[in-house]
């Protein structure tokens, strides 16, 4: 079984200015003329890490990371002002084009693979393949499988812990009643809120429970970050049309795709990617018999390897 390439160092960090008001954390490491990779977090509202680097053979890749609006090491932390999908979108290819690239790879996973299906849907002709993981397509079915009615099955001992900070009567809409207070004046109650509320997605998140996840989930600044940031997409339905993305699939018919995921991903249910693979006829499916959600996990590592050589090997052979 494949395990992680050895940390390493990036040997460019810099700070891109991406609007008034924003500025984004990029970093590149791996062989500077190697074959770009870009890695797209999760959340909307996670970030990058050491670890984001270790996916790919460093003697092949360039390997590019940053943290999205208004998380990790961008600022300003946690705003969601000029926040959305369609900026995300414009802030991958303004990344794209300081760098001078002409494609790339997109590795990306949960909200990451929701994100670099839209870019790719968007700038296909700057696309030379997709790597995804945990797939979200972002409609409703997906948001009421984690906060209203599905999850909450599988771990109604934590869901007890989610639904404590928000008064009977607001439980139908719990992403709203989240939103509320996240984005409330009341400073103790939206620390609570956001660490309740990053607690339920970091529990639900491995097949077997790691205290060393939820750690990292609930660690004050990136809940916040990660509380508020999603809340605020899925308010706002991740500001993109319902089924937007299998409407969508024909547009990248001919970029070749890995999707990987979980067999027991109580995140992003494995029915997405299955939806998915099903209208991306030049997709391969591999599903990760004993994983959950999250990209730690021992067969999902050893599955997202596999995939980045085989591109490699895919992409170098086709010149």
């Amino acid at each position: 079984m494949l395990v992680l390439f050895p940390e390493l160092k990036p040997y460019k960090r810099q700070q891109l200015r991406v609007s008034e008001v924003h500025e984004l954390y990029v970093d590149e490491s791996g062989d500077p003329d190697g074959i770009p990779i870009l890695f797209v977090h999760g959340g909307p509202g996670g970030a990058c890490d050491a670890s984001s680097r270790r996916f790919y053979d460093p003697q092949i890749f360039r390997i590019i990371t940053f943290d999205q609006r208004g998380c990790g090491r961008s600022t300003p932390h946690g705003s969601l002002e000029d926040n959305s999908t369609e900026h995300l979108i414009s802030d991958m290819e303004k990344i794209r084009e300081h760098l001078a690239i002409d494609k790339w790879i997109l590795f990306g996973g949960s909200w990451g693979s929701t994100l670099s299906l839209l870019y790719a849907q968007s700038h296909p002709q700057h696309v030379a393949a997709l790597i995804l993981r945990g797939i979200f397509l972002s409609r409703q079915c997906d948001l009421d499988w984690l906060y209203k009615d599905g999850a909450n099955r599988v771990f109604p001992d934590y869901w007890e812990d989610f639904i404590r900070p928000i008064s009977e009567n607001e439980r139908g809409d719990m992403v709203s009643a989240y939103y509320d207070r996240l984005t409330g004046e009341d400073e103790l109650a939206r620390m609570a809120a956001a660490k309740a509320w990053s607690a339920w997605e970091g529990n639900c998140s491995k097949l077997r429970p790691s205290a060393e996840a939820l750690s990292r989930f609930t660690k004050p600044h990136n809940a916040l970050a990660l509380s508020r940031i999603e809340t605020h997409f899925f308010v706002n339905k991740g500001f993109v049309e319902e089924n937007q993305i299998l409407k969508n699939m024909n547009a990248i018919k001919d970029v070749p795709g890995r999707i990987i995921h979980g067999r027991y991903d109580m995140v992003c249910p494995l029915n997405n990617a299955l939806a998915l693979h099903q209208q991306w006829t030049n997709s391969e499916l591999h599903i990760v018999r004993d994983a959950g959600h999250s990209a730690s996990e021992p067969g999902t590592v050893d599955a997202l390897i596999r995939a980045t050589q085989d591109i490699a090997k895919e992409l170098q052979s086709a010149g």
